[in-house]
């Protein structure tokens, strides 16, 4: 339980990674949050940010899955390619619950927002993955 949520927090700090780079690179990928600084407020924020990513891996566990099973044979003759427009849809349509990230701008200018966070989140999360280690490796001092 304690592994979930590190990787639910982690997962949280990379869409807030991705939205800081995307911004950089004037891209329409950004955090939902306002410029309210009291303390109650915020943590609403960093709340419904949670609640964002939740939304965003229960759409990419379900959803993504089931489209990136029926699209194998593009997949075969894209090389994988095609999992990455994948992935962009999902995190476009998890920004459309507006659930601490957003995507401004539609069409080609959403869409290439979209794509370019979503491998920027999948980059961060997998280095910010290789600090908490396997379940499996567990020493055993028999």
């Amino acid at each position: 339980m304690r592994k979930l949520l590190l990787r639910w927090i982690l997962l949280a700090i990379s869409v807030a990674a991705a939205s800081m780079i995307s911004q950089a690179l004037g891209l329409g990928f950004k955090l939902n949050l306002s410029l309210d600084h009291s303390l109650s407020h915020n943590s609403g924020q960093f709340l419904t940010l949670l609640v964002g990513v939740a939304a965003l891996a229960f759409l990419n566990a379900t959803v993504g899955r089931i489209i990136k099973f029926l699209t194998v044979p593009i997949s075969c003759l894209t090389l994988g390619l095609s999992t990455l427009v994948v992935n962009a849809l999902i995190l476009w349509a998890a920004a459309e619950l507006q659930l601490g990230f957003i995507i401004t701008g539609s069409g080609f200018n959403g869409f290439l927002a979209a794509f370019v966070a979503s491998i920027l989140i999948a980059f961060i999360n997998g280095i910010l993955g290789t600090f908490l280690g396997d379940d499996d490796k567990k020493s055993d001092n028999n």
